[in-house]
C-alpha cells in the first residue's frame, strides 16, 4: 500500500556529564582537577534517499532517539559524541512540525535536515579550576536534546502525471507506455493510490510518469479521493489530462477537471497540459476536441485496446519534457532544502552541576515540578544532596 504521510516523535540524545575527577599519581600529592567534558548528544537527521518510493517504511516507527553522549573521565578525557539517527525518506518529502508549519522540503537526492539537535555535553571539573578555586568538586551534567513530533508528507517528483475523471483509462494508458502494472478494471476508482511508471525513450532517456486516482467535481474541497492526492500533481513538469473520447461531452468533461485544478491552486492552473483522447476504438469517427485553452500544448488520440496513438504519445512526452540543463548555482537558485526557524531557542535558565555529594542547581530555579523532572533526567539517586541556592536538600 502506498503511504504518503507519516508521523513520528523524535528526541535527540542527551549530552554526557562532565567528569568529576582529580589527578591521582605517585609523588604528585596535589594533582588538581582533571575531569574531561561530556560528549555531545546524537542528532536526529532526515535524509532524502532516491531508492525509496513512499513512507511505508515508517509505518510502524513511532519514536526515534539519538544516542547519549559519553561522560567525561579522568586525565581530561572527553566523552564520545552520541550516535546520530537517520530517518530515510523519499525525495520530495516535506517535514512539518506538530503545528503544521513547514520546517524543510527535501527535493534533491541526499538532502539532509537536522530535525532535532543533540544536547551539549557538560563541562568537567577541570574547566572550573581558578587561582582561587583550585579543587572544584563539581561538574556539569549534559543538556537534554531537542524533542518534538514530526509530520512527514510526500509530494511525488515526476516528469508527467496522469489526471482525469474516474474510468477515463489512465491506468490502462500507463500500462501501455511504461513498465508499471497498475490494476485495470471496468469500474470507477480502480486506482486508489498513486502508481509510478518509467517510460523508456530514445538515447537511453527515461521519464517518470505517475497515475493519480481519478478526480471528481469538488475534489479541491475534499470530495472523492482527489483531495488527498492532488498534492502529487504539484511537482509534475507536465499534466497529462486523459479524457474518455467515447463520451459525447468532451469539452465539459475537460472543463470539470480543469476547474478543480484551478481551485486547488499551487500552480496547477498554470501547468502545461497534454490532452489525451482515450478509447477512440469505440468511435466510428475520429474525435474532435474544440476547447480553446492556452495551456493545452498538444492533443493526442489513443486506444489502449488496439495500441493506436500510443507510440505517438510516447514521442510527445519526451518532446514536451526535454532534458533539464544543469545550470550553475547562483544566489537565485533554491537550496537543496528550505529550513524555517523563526527564532532561536532560548538557552536554559538554570544548569545542574554534579558535585562529589550530589547536585547543585545554579541560575534561576524553575518551578518545583520542572526542577524535579530535570534532576531525574540528570540521574539523581535517593539520598543525594541537592543544593538549590542557599538550601541544602536530601533527595527522597
Amino acid at each position: 500500500m502506498f503511504h504518503d504521510r507519516a508521523q513520528i516523535h523524535v528526541q535527540a540524545g542527551r549530552g554526557g556529564d562532565g567528569g568529576l575527577s582529580f589527578r591521582r599519581e605517585k609523588y604528585v600529592p596535589k594533582g588538581g582537577p582533571d575531569g574531561g567534558d561530556g560528549g555531545r548528544g546524537g542528532d536526529v537527521v532526515v535524509l532524502a534517499d532516491p531508492a525509496l518510493r513512499d513512507l511505508s517504511a515508517l509505518g510502524r516507527v513511532k519514536w526515534l532517539q539519538g544516542g547519549r553522549g559519553g561522560n567525561g573521565r579522568g586525565t581530561r578525557k572527553h566523552g564520545a559524541d552520541g550516535e546520530s539517527v537517520e530517518i530515510r525518506v523519499p525525495v520530495g518529502t516535506q517535514v512539518l512540525d506538530d503545528n503544521g508549519s513547514l520546517m524543510a522540503d527535501l527535493t534533491t537526492p541526499g538532502a539532509r535536515f537536522v530535525a532535532a539537535r543533540g544536547g551539549a555535553g557538560g563541562r568537567g571539573n577541570a574547566r572550573f579550576a581558578t587561582p582561587t578555586r583550585q579543587t572544584p568538586r563539581f561538574a556539569e551534567t549534559g543538556l537534554p536534546g531537542e524533542e518534538g513530533d514530526l509530520v512527514l508528507r510526500l509530494k511525488l517528483i515526476v516528469d508527467a502525471a496522469l489526471a482525469g475523471l474516474p474510468n477515463a483509462g489512465k491506468s490502462s494508458l500507463l500500462r501501455r507506455i511504461s513498465n508499471a502494472k497498475p490494476k485495470v478494471a471496468d469500474y470507477p476508482f480502480t486506482t486508489i493510490e498513486p502508481v509510478l511508471g518509467t517510460v523508456d525513450g530514445p538515447d537511453a532517456r527515461q521519464l517518470t510518469v505517475a497515475d493519480v486516482p481519478g478526480l471528481i467535481e469538488g475534489a479541491a474541497e475534499g470530495a472523492g479521493l482527489g483531495h488527498e492526492f492532488l498534492a502529487h500533481l504539484e511537482r509534475a513538469r507536465l499534466l497529462v489530462h486523459v479524457v474518455d473520447a467515447s463520451e459525447s461531452d468532451l469539452a465539459e468533461r475537460f472543463r470539470t477537471i480543469d476547474s478543480e485544478l484551478a481551485a486547488y491552486g499551487a500552480g496547477l492552473d498554470e501547468r502545461p497540459q497534454l490532452v489525451v483522447l482515450n478509447k477512440i476504438d469505440l468511435l466510428a469517427q475520429p474525435p474532435r476536441f474544440e476547447f480553446e485553452n492556452e495551456r493545452v500544448v498538444r492533443v493526442v488520440a489513443t486506444s489502449c485496446a488496439t495500441g493506436e496513438g500510443v507510440e505517438e504519445l510516447g514521442r510527445v512526452l519526451f518532446e514536451l519534457c526535454p532534458v533539464e540543463s544543469a545550470e550553475p548555482a547562483s544566489e537565485d537558485v533554491l537550496p537543496e532544502f528550505l529550513e524555517y526557524r523563526p527564532q532561536a531557542r532560548r538557552g536554559p535558565r538554570f544548569r545542574i552541576l554534579r558535585t562529589d555529594r550530589g547536585y547543585r542547581v545554579v541560575g534561576t530555579p524553575p518551578p518545583a515540578a520542572e526542577l524535579e523532572e530535570a534532576l531525574r533526567r540528570a540521574g539523581v539517586k535517593r539520598g543525594a544532596e541537592v543544593e538549590v541556592g542557599e538550601e541544602l536538600l536530601e533527595w527522597q
